[in-house]
């Protein structure tokens, strides 16, 4: 394994991978310079953390003099590639990594990624407890809590790793024994190009991959399904909508895995998570979890006791009759339809947040045909109106908790409220856990 003892090292953005990142160079002997647009008390601050006096700090951006002299870049996936003298670095010969290829590099143990526009947390989570039942030690994290650079060097069985297409942009040698692939739905317009690059940069999970290596992936998404063809490794399909004799399909009111002449079937009422994008999570984390080793019974076992995670369709309270949902985490459209299909109840919305330049138009038909109203706040509301409009009811208002008042006022005994905002927080929150946070207390606050 090559080292970067007594080599210069370059971290470009200092958020939770970018430090993890730091200190693991660091603890290998390198003289590491870490970079952010931010001044670095706000930097402490975010992380909740000083950085080590051993660790340069420079407030700005890598200049191509700096792209000479240094033996490596490790890139964190909120920042974009674009923003490195990559040509210069080309010049200079030095590697640019994510840190999410650097984990991987320094990780003892076998991989199992899951990525996805929608549905990659709770999947990871799911797994990641199916293998805990199996294994006696299991790693669990990458975009979804512990960055995995953090679990370099200690022994693990297996590291169960959520992977989101900002790292996935930046890997070279990262090979996931198993990987997991939800969907592909329009996401992030504002860094990339086009749904194209966005897709590739989703595919790049298998690129590594051999026939020794398996790809779960849900032959409903027409985008996953247009791409499996250049898949190397062993293909394990999940479908909510046709039978399959290999991989997992529903069969009634039974969760259908098949491989050879084995079948197994779990009870789709095991599930105490709701919608339909939950039942394909679980087949999702079945399959996978299969085909990593976990018996039947520790995973019939996570299923029937996994709550859920907050901000994904949660249930917050039912007042005067109408009950209310937090699915803060459904930042774009294909999360907003997914979350529409698991409520035969009529329907009031609350959505709009930052503008990430995606298209609205896709929630016209399901608006028309489930919402009783939609309730339009934030930085996005007016683009969302002009793309929304006739489906429903429209009202627009300033802030969230506005919304909820709203809401409240227009919604029927027997309907559900939902915030599923189709847009990312952070025009007037800092992530989406602080938006459903804020959404929740604002329910809470409600009469009845």
């Amino acid at each position: 394994m090559e080292t970067f003892g007594g080599k210069n090292v370059f971290v470009v953005g200092a958020g939770r991978s970018g430090l993890a990142a730091a200190l693991l160079l660091l603890r290998e002997g390198a003289r590491v310079t870490l970079l952010d647009e931010r001044p670095k008390e706000a930097v402490e601050q975010s992380l909740g953390a000083a950085i080590p006096p051993q660790v340069a700090f420079v407030n700005g951006r890598m200049d191509e003099k700096a792209a000479f002299g240094i033996d490596l870049v490790v890139l964190s996936p909120g920042v974009p590639a674009s923003r490195l003298p990559l040509e210069a670095l080309r010049r200079s010969g030095a590697p640019v990594w994510g840190e999410l290829e650097l984990g991987f590099r320094r990780f003892r143990g076998s991989v199992a990624a899951v990525s996805g526009t929608n549905g990659k947390s709770t999947v990871t989570t799911l797994l990641g407890e199916m293998a805990s039942r199996a294994f006696p030690r299991v790693f669990v994290g990458g975009n979804l809590g512990t960055p995995l650079a953090e679990a370099a060097g200690k022994p693990f069985d297996w590291g169960v790793v959520e992977a989101s297409s900002f790292q996935l942009e930046s890997i070279d040698t990262f090979r996931p024994k198993v990987a997991v692939l939800l969907n592909i739905t329009e996401d992030h317009s504002d860094r990339y190009q086009d749904f194209a690059a966005y897709a590739e940069a989703k595919m790049a999970l298998f690129r590594n991959q051999g026939a020794a290596d398996a790809a779960v992936i849900n032959v409903d998404d027409p985008e996953i399904s247009a791409r499996a063809g250049r898949i190397p490794a062993e293909k394990i399909p999940f479908s909510l909508t046709r039978p399959l004799g290999e991989g997992v399909c529903l069969d009634g009111g039974e969760m259908v895995y098949r491989n050879g002449a084995r079948e197994e079937r779990y009870p789709r009422a095991l599930l105490r998570i709701r919608g339909t994008q939950n039942v394909e999570n679980a087949m999702a984390a079945i399959a996978a979890a299969r085909r990593i080793g976990v018996p039947p019974e520790a995973v019939r076992d996570v299923l029937a006791a996994f709550p859920g995670l907050p901000h994904r369709v949660e249930f917050v309270r039912k007042a005067r009759g109408v009950s209310w949902f937090n699915d803060s985490k459904g930042t774009n459209v294909g999360a907003v339809l997914k979350c529409l299909e698991g409520f035969p109840e009529p329907v009031v919305l609350i959505a709009g947040g930052k503008d990430k330049g995606i298209d609205f138009r896709p929630l016209r038909e399901p608006l028309r045909r489930k919402a009783r109203a939609v309730v339009l706040f934030g930085e996005a509301r007016g683009r969302m109106e002009r793309e929304l409009s006739g489906t429903a009811p429209l009202a627009t208002v300033d802030t969230l908790a506005e919304a909820v008042r709203r809401a409240a006022g227009l919604a029927r005994q027997g309907d559900v409220v939902i915030l599923s905002p189709a847009c990312s927080s952070f025009d007037q929150f800092r992530n989406f856990e602080d938006r459903g946070e804020a959404f929740r207390r604002a329910v809470m606050e409600l009469p009845g």
